[in-house]
């Protein structure tokens, strides 16, 4: 590795060992990069630098009214937030900054002057509740956060002494879109007033970790994936100009948060690659996105199938003739879909497969390169295989777990899953997949209990947490279940305690206390009262079992004494 800026090495100390690496092709010139590289200063400042800094880089949605920030008003910003962080909340390279909002422009310049100031982003999902952050603030030891004043509730509670999610390590916070000044002591807006721009980037090694993404495993610890400077560049230059090929044109929007790779993207690093713009709005629903699209002129589009099937059905309301691009990724994408939405706006979609643990899209096809029911075939610069469980790579035409390579991998934060993610070289994602004769790949399914539900990952036993915590659960089982919407819902099957009878006001209930103490999304969205859950002889769920009965329809051991609510 080259020799790092960071003067904070926990970045760095806590990667795993060499040995569980991920083997990393980097023979195409576009994914190789020299010794320093700084990702905020490639996307943004080089482009004030080579004169493009009147174009337009964000814009946004206020009041019916249409908004717009250059590249030079971004990159003064940007560099004065980089200069709150380093002179007012005296952090170095390599502390870990938590990043709490949703997409909006200051959101956007927050993680750029975190990036730029060599500090490490630790972006988080604006639905999560204290307990969550907490977990995520302890494992990357998070001293320091830049919060959305609307969001100021969760993360005081993790500064409050008392509360369970108290995290002491959490000892700075400021807060963005506070222009009223609620918060004086703490507005980055007031800290703003008296900084000027010519903030100088961190030199920092192209192999210095950027950022550490978050995912919950399916045991619902969350699991901090690390990725490079160079990782974040990479990711824009190989699915964007080998499959997407955006232009300068161009105005990118749609509904993955910041917080997820693949809206860190599609909604901001893609956009700012190719000097096009991007819209950053909040709380969208198919309507405001349609209409978002009608108003700013966008042209290519990302978000989940549930939103493309939702939007569909009402797309003939609004002017879309400015769209050209439309992408697809999260959730498995039904062929039936993909039909109705170009039945309806006559665009193929583009379908993508990515992770966190590999940045962005590896696989995926656009335009005639399009085959039904493939997602695609691999971005070139990576490569893949179908294998068996001892790795080794099978035929065309069978069924197998997904091994991918590239100039991206995995490198979690010091986690014992490493080891499960990455074999031989190869990263396995844990989908199960086909790859016909000619190198298209055919998702079946996911090759765990991970619920992927309208784009957002759920891990059950997270779930089934919460529910434990309510006074009437004794047990409980949560599963993924087929949904024509969603791919999936959140179902959970609920042994009650004695004296609590299983009625439709107890589930809603129930659906209510999962929504106060984890992220909302997760919510079961159906509940199963039972008797008895399935267990192997040492105790253990099978949750196989409950899927196998949602299917059925019947509980094979006790079919009398299902109730659903």
């Amino acid at each position: 590795m080259h020799p790092s800026a960071h003067r904070d090495s926990f970045a760095r100390d806590n990667l795993p060992p060499r040995e569980l690496w991920p083997e990393f092709l980097l023979e195409r010139p576009e994914y190789r990069h020299g010794p320093v590289l700084n990702a905020a200063a490639e996307l943004r400042d080089k482009a004030v630098a080579e004169g493009d800094g009147e174009r337009p880089a964000l814009h946004t949605i206020a009041d019916g009214r249409l908004y717009t920030c250059t590249y030079a008003q971004l990159q003064f910003r940007v560099d004065q937030i980089a200069r709150v962080l380093t002179e007012d909340m005296g952090l170095v390279p390599g502390n870990r900054v938590l990043l709490r909002g949703p997409n909006n422009p200051m959101m956007a310049a927050c993680w750029l002057a975190v990036i730029k100031a060599g500090l490490v982003a630790v972006a988080t999902m604006p639905l999560l509740r204290a307990r969550e952050l907490a977990q995520i603030i302890d494992k990357a030891r998070i001293g320091a956060a830049l919060c959305d004043l609307r969001l100021a509730e969760e993360i005081e509670r993790c500064r409050s002494r008392g509360d369970p999610a108290y995290s002491p390590g959490l000892e700075r916070v400021a807060f963005f879109n506070d222009d009223g000044g609620a918060r004086a002591d703490e507005s980055i807006e007031q800290m703003l007033t008296a900084k000027p721009g010519g903030f100088e980037a961190c030199p920092t090694a192209s192999d210095d970790v950027a950022l550490i993404a978050f995912t919950s495993g399916t045991t619902g610890q969350p699991k901090g994936t690390m990725h490079f400077h160079r990782d974040v560049i990479i990711m824009c230059d190989a699915f964007p100009p080998h499959v997407l090929r955006p232009e300068r044109d161009d105005v990118f929007c749609g509904t993955p948060p910041l917080a997820f790779t693949f809206g860190l993207g599609g909604m901001l690093c893609f956009p700012m690659r190719a000097r096009a713009s991007t819209l950053l709005m909040e709380r969208l629903t198919p309507e405001t996105l349609l209409g978002a699209i009608e108003q700013a002129r966008a042209s290519v589009v990302f978000t989940a199938p549930t939103f493309y099937r939702q939007m569909a059905m009402v797309c003939d309301r609004f002017d879309l003739s400015s769209l050209r691009k439309s992408v697809s990724a999260g959730e498995a994408l039904p062929d039936a879909t993909r039909q109705l939405w170009k039945q309806a706006t006559g665009l193929e979609m583009i379908d993508g497969i990515g992770a966190t643990e590999m940045i962005h899209i590896f696989i995926s096809s656009a335009g005639d390169d399009v085959r039904a029911g493939a997602i695609g075939r691999v971005v070139p610069g990576y490569r893949a295989m179908v294998v068996d469980d001892d790795m080794r790579e099978l035929p065309p035409g069978s069924v197998g777990k997904l091994a991918v390579k590239g100039p991206t991998g995995c490198r979690y934060l010091a986690d014992e899953r490493q080891k499960n993610y990455v074999r031989n070289g190869w990263n396995l994602p844990g989908d199960t997949f086909v790859m016909d004769a000619d190198g298209y790949y055919f998702y079946q399914a996911r090759s765990d209990d991970m619920i992927i539900s309208a784009g957002y990952n759920i891990a059950g036993p997270e779930v089934e947490s919460a529910l434990l915590a309510h006074e009437a659960v004794a047990e409980c089982g949560v599963v993924g279940v087929p949904d024509p919407d969603r791919g999936q819902r959140v179902k959970a099957f609920v042994v009650l305690k004695p004296g609590f009878d299983g009625s439709a006001e107890l589930a809603a209930a129930l659906q209510e206390h999962v929504k106060r103490s984890i992220a909302p999304y997760k919510y079961p969205r159906e509940v199963e009262f039972r008797a008895s859950l399935p267990r192997t002889e040492t105790g253990k769920l099978q949750r196989f079992r409950l899927r196998e009965s949602h299917r059925t329809g019947r509980d094979r051991e006790r079919p009398d004494e299902r109730r659903t609510a």
